[in-house]
């Protein structure tokens, strides 16, 4: 499973959410290549993506996609993110 995070210049909150993301997979007991990203190189790295976490002023600039693009309203609140990424691969 891969898993995008996307943020403005791909080494911020981009990076927050990957090592949230990798700590919380890492407690589900799922196993997921997590990808931390910019809003402008996302033709190459979103292709196979199943799941993209962002904020949500890059929704819209992520476009037409196969993934289910999973907003986070706090970067650093890990039970948001477990239970949103829960809902979305469960």
């Amino acid at each position: 499973m891969k898993i995008v995070t996307i943020c403005g210049a791909g080494i911020g909150s981009s990076g927050i959410l990957k090592v949230n993301a990798e700590r919380v997979l890492k407690r589900l007991d799922i196993e997921a290549d997590v990808t931390a990203a910019d809003i402008g190189s996302l033709a190459g790295v979103i292709d196979d993506a199943q799941v993209i976490l962002t904020s949500a002023e890059f929704v819209e600039a992520i476009g037409r996609t196969y993934a289910d693009v999973i907003v986070i309203e706090n970067h650093f609140d890990t039970r948001e993110l477990s239970e949103k990424l829960e809902r979305a691969l469960g």
